[in-house]
């Protein structure tokens, strides 16, 4: 794919990730358990050197986009959003993403960056439908969707575990004519 654009929206800006970005920041991200709780990279031990593969494979990807979320007041890395894999057959592609930085939780950055990665996704890459799945008691996530203008498609009953325990998934979508619809 090519390098991921630069979009500058208000409250955040979407970049790509840099080589600068992979830090001891970043890694203690991953390594919060708050932070990791719902991620399903808790269940590896993560260092540098596997950050680094992550993010050099996202951006040698041919289906995938790799952004950093940084927040504008003060310019600094809070998270990462990814578009991704995208299935050209049938113009759709999962998002995921991270706020890392705890003290930028529900400030709205999160939803911001849903945002324009689908407005990315519907005019600059032409998919028809986005969608992303969550461990239902991630709410932080999931309001974050909702805000952004997605809708809770589906869950699927104790289809993931968490902390030993059957954990239901909440699957979320947001169509190109859906879209279209909420943004005139």
């Amino acid at each position: 794919m090519p390098v991921p654009p630069v979009i500058e929206a208000g409250t955040i800006t979407l970049r790509p990730v840099a080589e600068t970005d992979i830090n001891e920041k970043y890694l203690n991200w991953l390594l919060d358990p708050e932070v990791n709780r719902y991620l399903e990279t808790r269940h590896h031990k993560q260092t540098l050197a596997l950050i680094r593969d992550f993010v050099h494979a996202k951006t040698d990807s041919i289906d995938e986009y790799l952004f950093a979320i940084s927040r504008a007041d003060v310019g600094s890395h809070i998270g990462n959003i990814k578009i991704g894999p995208i299935n050209t057959r049938h113009k759709l592609a999962e998002i995921s993403l991270i706020i890392g930085d705890r003290s930028s939780w529900g400030g709205g950055f999160g939803s911001r960056a849903i945002s324009e990665v689908t407005r990315f996704a519907f005019t600059m890459l032409g998919l028809n439908k986005v969608a992303a799945g969550l461990y239902a008691p991630n709410v932080g996530s999931e309001r974050a969707f909702l805000k952004a203008g997605w809708r809770k498609e589906a869950v699927l009953h104790g289809h993931y575990a968490l902390d030993g325990a059957p954990c239901d998934l909440v699957l979320m979508g947001m169509w190109r004519s859906l879209w279209a619809q909420e943004t005139l």
